[in-house]
């Protein structure tokens, strides 16, 4: 079971992100955590230096799990499916970017809420352009053997794909093979009738996964069965990261300990 946690680049408004500020620090922290690797939260490549990035991370044996995108929506409210073209234009020109760096750091880009929140226009028509800019998106990761995963998101904060079947009907419209799902437990939670079924449906589709527990604080501390969600995962033969994207609570580096050490001793068990 290869672990890593999420850790953005930059001060950002999500809250759900154990680590921010010095970054150099916070990779330390981590590794010192017993994780495996970072899922880097990146609003912008272009604010960032990636051969530095690289350089710290491989300083501490650590790999970058995945590229976060959600910024570009949060921060600077980016999104394929704006009803303004030209808003549309510059958020597959910033993913395009994000899919350059994840080509240097031989990672996983996510799509999640840079696929927008819905409701501002027709819905057919934001349907029909979230189709185009993920074929778009998935024609230029394909050319760079990159992987995509798209994230069903919960009901409250997008009426855009909100759960694992929907996922499974955009990546049986868009067609690419290199398009998978992340799938979230905090989410999963929310929207399935059965995490462990959705699990098993999705299968081999399965590009990245995400665990928070019900309260998005760290697994553990919650009412989540996490030794039932990691056999389903596992029986569908998933050999990619599990990810900790939860609130820093109590404190930052606690829920991250704390999320390892638990994760850890249910592999122990599992196994």
């Amino acid at each position: 079971m290869k672990l890593s946690l999420v850790l953005s680049t930059h001060q950002a408004t999500f809250k759900a992100l154990a680590f921010q500020g010095d970054f150099e620090r916070n990779i330390e922290r981590i590794a010192e955590c017993g994780y495996d690797g970072v899922e880097l939260a990146i609003r912008d490549p272009t604010l960032i230096d990636s051969d530095q990035v690289a350089e710290v991370i491989e300083k501490y044996n650590l790999s970058v799990s995945a590229i976060g995108t959600g910024q570009a929506w949060g921060e600077d409210r980016l999104s394929f499916t704006d009803p303004d073209s030209s808003v549309r234009k510059k958020a597959l020109e910033r993913f395009f970017a994000h899919i350059n760096l994840a080509n240097s750091l031989k990672a996983i880009v996510i799509i999640g809420l840079i696929r927008g929140i819905g409701g501002m226009s027709d819905i057919k028509k934001e349907q029909g352009w979230l189709v185009d800019a993920l074929r778009k998106c998935s024609e230029m990761a394909q050319e760079k053997g990159i992987r995509l995963a798209l994230e069903p998101i919960n009901r409250y904060e997008t009426v855009l794909i909100n759960n694992a079947t929907e996922g499974l009907e955009y990546l049986e419209r868009v067609g690419s093979k290199n398009l998978g799902l992340l799938l979230d437990t905090f989410h999963m939670n929310i929207e399935e009738p059965s995490i462990e079924a959705s699990i098993k449906n999705c299968g081999g589709r399965i590009f990245h996964f995400h665990v928070a527990d019900s309260n998005r604080w760290y697994p553990g501390a919650g009412h989540l069965d996490f030794s039932s969600v990691l056999k389903a995962l596992f029986g569908t033969k998933y050999e990619g990261f599990i990810s900790g994207e939860f609130l820093p609570e109590p404190e930052a580096y606690l829920s991250a300990s704390r999320s390892v050490s638990y994760l850890r001793a249910l592999q122990a068990r599992i196994e």
